[in-house]
């Protein structure tokens, strides 16, 4: 059977499965498209692209378009949908991050580098018309985004969809997933004094924003600061969005889509990742974050024993390569070892000058 006759026998299945468990789901219509050739949404788009119906889109290892990177890239999509009243459950499937914003009101916040991850939530709606902003952003290698919903109980049904990738069809799953506790997050850290003429970043788009050892989401959280509290910025990525802030008894990073900050924020001086660990590799200048979960090895070679597992999005320092740049010495938790470079991005530093050392 040819290949895409069968998705198409298979999608029609699951739509008559679907439908007989009374599940509707939706895409919407009418979509607005915004692409960038960064991942934080930052300047203008480089292509626009209007009445687009659903977000369903498998981009592999390319791009949207020619003007957009096929990595490093970030997408906003919105349009305005009417729903009935009630409450939904709200399907969203990405690689890498995601974030889901009804009504200027952020309601799910994954927008990290990862695997491709499903995330569900609910959210009450009234009738009418609502806003729904979906903001996408993809770090390396695979990319796609989907985003569906349902109304709970609708149709006299209240069963969760599962999406099939990349037809837009869902299968009803047995039972419903529940969220995971959130994690308990350290107590609030004292306001400090801020240096006159400093750089300062103020909370203005979460209530709590948890601040991290090192610029990126899955960083250790180190302490947690306030909606309306202001801190002095001594420091930023190369990117300006992450910046080290000073808290009262350490530094700590917070991501800057969540702050104001009073003044060109490229002023702040680009500071390395490991400036609030201490970490002695820091100092070769050469810093590198994973692309997926690297096993670390004794040797420059798959067939050497594997001595640690570093998870996807690691900050790590580059202390070493071989000769034709294939292998990377790093240290991670304190243990020396090689990963591979085809997973490993440069973000600091320049790679010429590490040693060959292996």
């Amino acid at each position: 059977m040819h290949r895409y006759g069968g998705l198409g026998v298979l999608a029609a299945l699951i739509i008559v499965l679907a439908g007989a468990q009374g599940v509707l789901a939706e895409y919407g219509v009418n979509w607005t498209a915004q692409f960038f050739n960064n991942p934080s949404l930052s300047g203008d788009p480089v292509l626009t692209q209007t009445g687009l119906n659903g977000i369903n889109f498998n981009w592999g290892s390319g791009s949207p378009a020619p003007e957009v990177p096929a990595d490093r890239f970030s997408a906003r999509f919105s349009s305005a949908q009417n729903f009935a009243g009630g409450t939904y459950e709200f399907v969203v499937t990405s690689d890498d991050g995601v974030r889901v914003i009804i009504d200027g009101q952020i309601v799910l916040d994954r927008f990290y580098a990862r695997p491709r991850t499903t995330d569900r939530f609910t959210h009450t709606l009234t009738p009418g018309i609502h806003s729904l902003v979906v903001e996408y952003f993809e770090e390396g290698d695979q990319a796609s985004i989907e985003f569906q919903w349902f109304q709970i109980g609708a149709g006299g049904g209240n069963v969760p969809v599962q999406p099939v990738f990349p037809t837009q069809v869902f299968i009803a799953p047995t039972a419903t997933p529940t969220a995971p506790p959130p994690p308990t997050a350290p107590p609030p850290t004292p306001l400090p004094p801020i240096p006159e003429g400093a750089i300062t970043a103020t909370v203005i788009r979460a209530r709590v924003l948890l601040v991290r050892e090192m610029p990126y989401f899955g960083a250790p959280v180190v302490g947690r600061i306030l909606r309306g509290q202001t801190y002095a910025v001594v420091g930023r990525d190369a990117d300006a969005r992450w910046f080290l802030l000073q808290l009262s008894d350490r530094q700590a990073w917070a991501y800057g889509y969540y702050l104001f900050i009073n003044a060109n924020e490229f002023n702040a001086p680009v500071v390395s990742a490991f400036i609030t660990t201490g970490n002695p590799a820091a100092y070769t200048g050469v810093v590198a974050q994973t692309r997926q979960v690297l096993r670390l090895r004794a040797q420059p070679t798959t067939d050497s024993e594997q001595i640690g597992r570093i998870g996807w999005g690691d900050i790590i320092p580059i202390i070493g390569r071989n000769a034709d740049n294939t292998w990377y010495q790093t240290i991670y938790k304190d243990t020396p070892g090689w990963v591979t470079a085809a997973y490993i991005r440069i973000v600091e530093g320049d790679l010429n000058a590490v040693p060959v050392t292996g």
